[in-house]
């Protein structure tokens, strides 16, 4: 799997690491698992520094749906992206998918700088239920 994750429940802290190719189903299999340990509104690092897309349009517009739903089903928690720059064009529409609910949201080039983001008290204590 391209795709590894820690889910951290105490922390409320989901870790993914993209490494090497990633297809639609190894997306899909993020996003449940995710929803199967009820971490959604958990802080989430996702880092892409090493991933490569394998998605064709299509499927990364069958993504953008199936976070839609989720988006629909509960408040997102605070969410570093860490992916080359290069990379954002690519994902502009799951980006900003990702981008739509309120809740904090930062891009990095660096996992170090999104994880010191992640543990800012104020970022830490983020609790959507104020933020709807």
């Amino acid at each position: 799997m391209p795709i590894y994750w820690t889910i951290d429940s105490r922390e409320r802290l989901m870790t993914a690491v993209a490494d090497g190719g990633v297809g639609k189903d190894e997306a899909m299999a993020y996003l449940d698992a995710m929803i199967g340990a009820h971490a959604g509104a958990y802080r989430r690092l996702f880092d892409a520094t090493h991933g490569e897309p394998l998605m064709t349009a299509d499927e990364i517009m069958e993504l953008v749906v199936e976070v839609r739903r989720l988006q629909a089903l509960i408040v997102p928690g605070p969410l570093a992206i860490v992916m080359p720059r290069e990379k954002f064009d690519q994902f502009a529409r799951l980006l900003g998918a990702l981008a739509v609910p309120r809740r904090p949201l930062q891009f990095f080039t660096d996992p170090e700088a999104g994880r010191a983001w992640l543990n800012q008290p104020d970022v830490r204590n983020w609790s959507g239920a104020s933020h709807c």
